[in-house]
């Protein structure tokens, strides 16, 4: 049985966008959590994570102070509390997730290594990744960048990280997709903002939701108060132009956005709380919520009638008189204004759960230091048409340069007569055969000839 990773991708999702911070930004967590999973099975006993401050082990039944609600340890620095799950679960859930890929978010991943640096242990972790999972000699940089646009939908042009000759192994993940949406937003003046949006003076035009096709509702939460949540919908996988197979989704906002029974979708929430409130607050409130967006009845939906009227800096609540068949007469309406934006960055990943990658990689190649560098690449663009978003996650193995010393360096220079003497060798298993050692020819060179400007190869 596979376990849904959601509560494990949501805890390290927090981990990443703290150390990012609040600025403008977008990022994969999934696009990092699966290169960690797929080292689940290079160290599938934990060996080589150490141990916890408490005392507790790194394969992720320790009993750390910092534990997740599945009770694996999520402040140490071991894989297992990286992935926030245990290493044979998060082993099962990448590979179901590579090898069965959802047709609107095409994924990829690759291993790599040096040529000279194989191992039987190295061997045979290859051999347990999933079956989608590429592996072979490490390209060259512009090799690299190529698996990066190929795999991005062309939204990313470089790979994240550079390779150089301390480069043994290498790991890489992208994610993509390019999505339309079943019904396109309307068109709003940006003051509908509200007067007291910062962005209403800066922009011109936002997005106004239409009549039917999307979500909008107010969610009482635990991490962000009440929340302001919009819903849209991509146009379903196999849809036509028209967007025929698309639910609907009725004014009070109920109903599901998102794909029919057996079909593949993508919904994109947005999350808005009080401007007071952190952004880790509001991410978290957003992961939450959108775990069960998909739900018939919205997750967390507070009704209006318990709201007071008037304005708030996420919403303007008024009452109109109307004619409706809504239980009581009372008839709930959402709309929902937000801008259009869009993102590019590369975040430095290598101190979330990364360095327990390094150790688990350096005790299969046999390599004790073994350093490890971990970046990802990432754009997006969500507008009134649909969101395109990729990720190219990448992690390399490095090993130490040597420590600095002296070398000489000799030319030989064959520039006066010389002996020429032309031998054969003739080994065979363990000893040699009776042609080993033979000189065939043998010469004098005393009057040199110049390099043809052109000279064909032997036939």
């Amino acid at each position: 049985m596979t376990t849904n990773p959601h509560g494990p991708l949501a805890r390290y999702a927090a981990r990443l966008h703290a150390s990012i911070g609040g600025r403008h930004h977008v990022a994969s967590p999934l696009g990092a959590w699966l290169l960690l999973a797929l080292c689940a099975s290079a160290d599938p006993d934990g060996r080589h994570g150490g141990t916890t401050d408490d005392g507790g082990t790194r394969n992720g039944t320790g009993t750390g102070t910092d534990t997740g609600d599945d009770g694996t340890s999520t402040g140490d620095d071991s894989l297992a509390g990286a992935l926030g799950t245990d290493l044979a679960t998060a082993a099962r859930t990448a590979a179901a997730l590579l090898d069965a890929p959802h047709p609107l978010v095409p994924s990829a991943t690759a291993v790599w290594h040096r040529p000279g640096v194989e191992t039987a242990a190295l061997d045979a972790w290859q051999a347990a990744l999933p079956r989608a999972t590429a592996t072979g000699e490490l390209p060259d940089a512009a090799g690299l960048d190529a698996w990066a646009r190929e795999h991005s939908a062309g939204l990313i042009d470089r790979f994240p990280l550079t390779p150089s000759p301390q480069v043994v192994v290498a790991l890489a993940s992208a994610l993509a997709t390019r999505i339309s949406w079943a019904d396109p937003f309307d068109v709003a003046p940006a003051a509908a903002l509200g007067a007291g949006s910062p962005w209403a003076d800066r922009l011109t035009r936002v997005l106004r939701t239409p009549p039917t096709g999307h979500r909008a509702w107010i969610a009482a939460t635990p991490e962000a108060g009440d929340v302001a949540v919009h819903v849209a919908a991509a146009r379903p996988a196999g849809a036509g132009e028209d967007g025929a197979r698309n639910p609907q989704v009725r004014e009070d906002g109920t109903g599901s956005p998102g794909a029919g029974e057996d079909e593949a979708g993508l919904l994109v929430v947005s999350v808005a709380a009080d401007p007071r409130v952190a952004p880790a607050e509001v991410l978290a409130a957003a992961y939450r919520i959108a775990a069960d967006a998909d739900a018939g009845e919205a997750v967390g939906r507070r009704s209006l009638f318990d709201l007071p009227l008037g304005e708030t800096p996420l919403w303007t609540l008024r009452e109109e008189i109307v004619r409706t068949y809504a239980p009581g007469g009372r008839e709930e309406r959402h709309a929902a204004v937000l801008p259009c934006w869009s993102a590019r960055d590369t975040h430095d990943l290598s101190g979330l759960g990364f360095p327990a990658v390094g150790r688990a990689l350096a005790a299969l190649l046999g390599l004790p230091g073994l350093g490890v560098q971990a970046r990802q690449a990432v754009a997006a663009r969500y507008d009134r048409h649909g969101f395109a978003a990729a990720a190219v996650t990448g992690a390399f193995g490095l090993v130490s340069l040597p420590p600095e010393g002296v070398a000489r360096v000799a030319e030989l220079r064959f520039g006066h007569p010389y002996a020429v003497v032309a031998v054969a060798t003739d080994r065979r298993g363990d000893g040699v055969g009776p042609w080993h050692g033979v000189p065939v020819f043998s010469g004098w060179v005393a009057e040199p000839e110049d390099l043809p400007a052109a000279q064909p190869p032997p036939a």
